[in-house]
């Protein structure tokens, strides 16, 4: 019997006083207050956000639906932090107690602009790809990704300094350290550099065929911080550092709007000066003529000179299309075209020959 008053009058004493000096009732009730929000959160999730996104999808923009994504996150956190701050404010603490809330408090404030300031740097990249006379879609995914980053960071030391860690010394030690990683990673930083430079200077793009000399030679499949990735036409994947890009010229062959073809045609000597008139007229007119070339751009069919063995015949125009695959069967058609006018006058095709004088005594 006196075990069950001494534990009757131990529980009443707890009951009155509560824990840490707060009333039970009213811890009974601040979890009571923090549980209406908890189911208040599930129904932000069921409710208010699959509306959202059903309107979202309504639209034909992309912007409404990447905000709604970007914010579920933070929306779905918003109710934890008006829960924790309304039922710690229903709670009485001790003046130590309540300064520790009042730090977890602002903590979960600050953690839910940081989130929002992070999520809603996506959408605004639909914005950005607006500019894109102005900023290539590379260039934009890395002002992106810097922004994330640099929120992130800006959030961690806002956070800490809530707790009372100075941050100041942290980031001066990191200074040094980034000074001693600088120097021992120049190639690094000049790398990243120059592949700022080729996004700000559009000099190639993903999906683009270019050419730089000694180098490399294929598509542009990724380009990154350090380097770029390009695809050969072996299929093969080079990573060339994009130093290379910024000290060695360029080509972008699929800027290319007009591809041109030019040729030597190599005669017989033994061609007429009508068969030299013929073919070359015959070939001037079918290029002229056909659709496939843009004779505004000019063209030339001349014979050109007097080789050792042949008498040359000079070819140049330029082609409609840009297309590689095209731009072949272009030449193809000409090579045969040629061919035939060659054999239906009656000429032929020189090929290297050197003749031998043996002197007799």
């Amino acid at each position: 019997m006196e075990l069950y008053n001494n534990f009757k009058s131990l529980f009443v004493s707890v009951w009155n006083k509560g824990i840490l000096g707060v009333d039970i009732i009213e811890i009974l009730i601040g979890i009571l207050i923090f549980f209406v929000f908890l189911i208040f959160r599930g129904l932000i999730s069921k409710l208010i956000i699959k509306r959202l996104e059903g309107i979202a999808k309504k639209t034909t923009n992309k912007f409404d639906d990447t905000f709604v994504k970007a914010m579920q996150g933070p929306a779905r956190f918003l109710p934890i932090v008006i829960g924790f701050f309304i039922a710690s404010y229903y709670v009485t603490f001790s003046e130590d107690a309540r300064e520790l809330v009042d730090t977890i408090n602002r903590t979960l404030i600050t953690i839910f602009i940081f989130w929002v300031m992070h999520q809603i740097i996506e959408p605004i990249s639909y914005i950005l790809s607006g500019l894109n006379k102005i900023l290539t879609r590379e260039l934009i995914g890395w002002i992106i990704k810097s922004l994330k980053i640099l929120i992130f960071i800006l959030g961690v030391a806002a956070v800490l300094e809530l707790w009372g860690i100075k941050i100041g010394p942290i980031i001066a030690g990191l200074g040094l350290f980034g000074v001693a990683v600088a120097l021992g990673a120049q190639d690094l930083f000049k790398n990243l550099i120059s592949g700022i430079l080729v996004l700000v200077e559009k000099r190639f793009k993903i999906g683009d065929w270019i050419l730089v000399e000694n180098i490399i030679e294929g598509i542009v499949e990724k380009i990154g911080f350090r380097s770029t990735a390009i695809r050969k036409f072996d299929k093969s994947l080079a990573i060339i550092p994009n130093f290379q890009f910024a000290e060695n010229a360029v080509i972008n062959i699929s800027e290319t709007t007009s591809w041109i073809i030019s040729w030597v045609i190599n005669l017989q000597y033994d061609t007429t000066v009508d068969q030299l008139k013929k073919v070359r007229d015959e070939i001037e007119n079918y290029i002229k003529t056909h659709e496939d070339y843009k004779v505004e751009h000019g063209y030339a069919v001349r014979i050109d000179k007097f080789s050792d063995s042949s008498i040359d015949l000079y070819i140049r125009c330029f082609t409609k299309t840009d297309d590689w695959d095209e731009w072949l069967a272009v030449k193809e058609r000409l090579a045969i075209q040629i061919k035939q006018i060659v054999e239906k006058n009656g000429a032929s095709f020189a090929f290297p020959s050197q003749s031998i004088y043996v002197e007799k005594k």
